[in-house]
């Protein structure tokens, strides 16, 4: 993070805008991209560039700082970074953000740096991915993205009713296209989300890596990552040249140590009433650390099966004294 660097979270949308833009300006610059979209740069080196895409909700919402990720995701590093934020759910289908990376096309822009990345997770991933285009070469990060919600391609989409209106035909449109450039990308979704699932199945390509991440919970994956340090973790070893299929597959391997993943699970596989399965997640937890709840669960998984157990001694006994 810029040093001293914070926005208050009691500031109106607004104040906050100006906040950020007053760091752009101090640090870099600050860009309003017509009247649902901005862009800040913090400018730190020419090694390395972390490109992300996010909502201003969302960074209110879980930012502890008050400031983009990638103030964070470059925090201590000598890492330049450009943050590209929308005001609302727009997908970023919008003419000034188009014409916003041309510009940085025609200026060679992303030509000055020796390493890029661009991360973004669901609308933000899926912008990620459709401007990554710029950059040949980048690594691209991306959490549960569409690929597309261009009608009927993906009538199978139904919960965002509002892109209707959106233009998915033009410019910057289909994701899975404009990620062929990128020397990596690394997908994570869960498989159990329906229509994320969908989605990441478009994304094709020797460059794409599909990991697999059962949250039960729709849209909390990057919660996690963002709570482990995980997107801090995988940009770095994606800077050093060391990110990997199995690399991420052990970097994601920490959320079997995060309480609310560890909650998820235990609520799906009581949803999907599997006490053995219910059982050996409780026994695993409990290796580590006591936690009353999954002890609770633990019990009464144990109680259940062992009813489940005397019912067929019993059937069983039946059988053989019938026969």
């Amino acid at each position: 993070m810029v040093a001293g660097a914070a926005i208050s979270g009691d500031l109106s949308d607004a104040a906050w805008l100006e906040k950020l833009q007053n760091i752009g300006e101090r640090d870099g610059y600050y860009s309003s991209l017509g009247r649902d979209h901005a862009a800040i740069f913090v400018e730190k080196s020419h090694k390395v560039l972390f490109v992300a895409f996010e909502t201003l909700h969302g960074i209110r919402s879980v930012s502890d700082s008050g400031l983009p990720i990638a103030f964070d995701v470059c925090n201590r590093r000598d890492w330049s970074h450009l943050s590209l934020i929308s005001h609302k759910q727009s997908w970023f289908r919008d003419q000034s953000v188009w014409n916003y990376f041309d510009r940085l096309v025609d200026y060679g822009f992303f030509e000055d740096f020796d390493t890029v990345v661009f991360y973004g997770a669901g609308m933000c991933g899926y912008a990620a991915a459709a401007f990554s285009v710029v950059a040949p070469g980048a690594t691209v990060v991306l959490i549960s993205p569409q690929a597309t919600l261009k009608r009927p391609l993906t009538a199978w989409d139904t919960r965002f009713p509002s892109t209707a209106r959106f233009d998915f035909s033009t410019r910057y449109a289909y994701a899975p296209d404009m990620i062929e450039a990128a020397d990596q990308c690394y997908l994570i979704y869960d498989p159990e989300e329906a229509e994320d699932a969908m989605h990441a199945s478009l994304f094709k390509g020797s460059n794409v890596h599909h990991h697999r991440y059962r949250r039960g919970s729709a849209g909390a994956i990057e919660s996690d990552l963002r709570a482990l340090g995980m997107v801090s973790a995988i940009a770095d070893k994606a800077v050093k040249g060391t990110l990997s299929p199995a690399m991420l597959a052990s970097i994601l391997r920490l959320r079997k140590r995060h309480l609310p993943y560890l909650r998820a699970l235990l609520s799906r596989v009581l949803d999907e009433d599997r006490p053995a399965l219910t059982a050996a997640l409780c026994r695993q937890v409990l290796k580590d650390r006591p936690i009353p709840r999954f002890q609770q669960h633990l019990e009464e998984a144990e109680k259940r099966l062992a009813i489940r157990r005397g019912e067929t001694r019993a059937v069983n006994g039946g059988a053989l004294d019938s026969a």
